[in-house]
């Protein structure tokens, strides 16, 4: 039980009647009861190492699931079929690159493009892998009591902390269309970096003729006074919090942060992707994932620092209820391939390419052999990460897998890399920089983690 001290009763009143009237109190559908139970701690930063552009972004294309690494960045045309699987392998525009027939749009764009075709880190757990790949450090183990505990901080959420948003008044970190799945896709958030910092969540389809960012729109009934009353409000429940208690210091901040983007019409204008060319939207594919892609570039041309483009599950393995590698390939590589390639020109045309990395990727590969079910388990000893801009060089492919595409042959690459290397294009020393958490011990953003510089140079 909380109190309002030094309140009158009036004031009371009004936190009552405000709670009621408000209904959700945060831009991501915060309510009352998750407002008052969140558990977070302002973003503490030990000697943070913050240099180079301040306008650089990133737009990460979260593969929720696993793509098949054979299935699109590292086929494997010359094994037997119960390996290759039921796709082959087409030229790119490098000479000597291939990749899967499935990704043509890409395979037109390779010199714009770099292949990381061994990162590993062993683990064919979702869980795992998914705040493996997120944060750069193991995660829970599926079955454990607390998987779903976040254990470090996302590098989308480090970034919301360390470099905040490229133009004042933008969010820092953006998810489109949501961060939804069903494949553990749990760990895109703060941890003890602060609750301020975890996405702002689209929770709507670009692509639907009714797309609308509901948390940036008044409801029928908020006025501009009911507005100033949850202000009000605010400075209320910034009377209720104890000293000692750091909770409410990081909401108050939060929803802070909540109102100004609710009224801010450079907001609003950014997300309003219906102001794009026809000709463009048709660019990235007129789909969910097209126009989520394109939503991303619109974010971080104005001002968002990191926007992750979230897709449906790419849990291909035939069993368990999961479609079939063959059918499922079918369906999330055409819309992903054209999506990719689109933002790509896009990002170039607009001169945005040099400031902004993009970074795609799953919690791991699928297994090189296909299964009973027609499909492609989970594998975690290669696969493979996509990268472009920011700097990287096109034409690229680092390191070699085997045959079957089962492990690494030459240049093993681990989570902490590429997040090192995400991490630099953004003007962050990740091995000089730490954040403290809830117990004020400070944890570096990586331990072993080296840029790759391969794709540099």
């Amino acid at each position: 039980m909380f109190k309002v001290f030094g309140s009158t009763h009036k004031r009371e009143r009004l936190v009552r009647r405000s709670f009621v009237q408000a209904g959700v109190l945060g831009v991501g559908g915060l309510t009352l009861p998750e407002f008052l139970g969140l558990k977070s701690s302002a973003a503490n930063a030990q000697s943070p190492t913050v240099s180079g552009q301040s306008d650089t972004s990133v737009i990460l294309i979260w593969m929720s699931g696993g793509p098949g690494h054979h299935e699109t960045w590292d086929p494997k045309p010359e094994a037997l079929e119960q390996f290759r699987g039921p796709f082959g392998a087409i030229s790119t525009s490098v000479p000597g690159m291939q990749f899967s027939e499935m990704i043509p749009h890409q395979a037109q764009i390779a010199e714009d493009l770099a292949v990381i075709r061994t990162v590993k880190h062993k683990t064919g757990d979702h869980t795992k892998g998914n705040h493996w790949m997120l944060t750069g450090f193991e995660g829970p183990d599926f079955n454990a009591s607390d998987n779903r505990i976040q254990r470090r901080p996302s590098v989308g959420s480090v970034t919301a902390a360390l470099r905040g948003p490229t133009v004042e008044g933008m969010p820092a970190y953006v998810a489109a269309p949501h961060l939804r799945g069903g494949t553990d896709n749990l760990f895109h958030y703060a941890a003890y970096a602060g609750a301020k910092h975890n996405p702002f969540v689209v929770n709507s389809d670009p692509n639907s003729e009714s797309f609308r960012v509901n948390n940036l729109r008044l409801q029928p009934a908020m006025t501009l006074d009911r507005l100033e009353d949850r202000r009000q409000l605010l400075r209320a429940v910034d009377e209720i919090r104890n000293d000692e208690d750091r909770r409410m210091t990081n909401m108050s901040s939060y929803q802070q942060s909540a109102f100004e983007l609710l009224t801010s019409r450079a907001v609003r204008e950014a997300f309003d992707i219906s102001a794009e060319p026809q000709e463009i939207r048709d660019g990235y594919g007129r789909h969910t994932f097209g126009q989520s892609a394109l939503l991303a570039r619109r974010l971080v041309e104005r001002g968002v620092t990191f926007v992750t483009v979230n897709t449906q599950p790419w849990d291909h393995h035939g069993t368990a209820n999961r479609l079939p590698t063959e059918k499922g390939a079918k369906q999330l590589i055409p819309p992903a391939d054209i999506a990719i390639a689109g933002l790509i020109k896009d990002l170039k045309a607009r001169g945005l390419f040099e400031r902004t990395m993009v970074v795609a990727m799953g919690e791991f590969g699928r297994t090189p052999k296909m299964n009973s079910a027609a499909g492609r388990d989970h594998w975690g000893h290669t696969f493979s990460v996509m990268m472009a801009g920011g700097g990287i060089r096109g034409g690229t492919v680092v390191g070699k897998s085997d045959e079957r595409g089962a492990h690494v042959v030459d240049r093993p690459v681990h989570p902490e890399d590429v997040i090192a290397t995400v991490y630099q294009h953004l003007g962050i020393n990740a091995r000089e920089t730490a954040i403290k958490d809830r117990t004020g011990r400070p944890l570096y953003l990586v331990e072993r983690g080296e840029v790759i510089k391969e794709l540099f140079g």
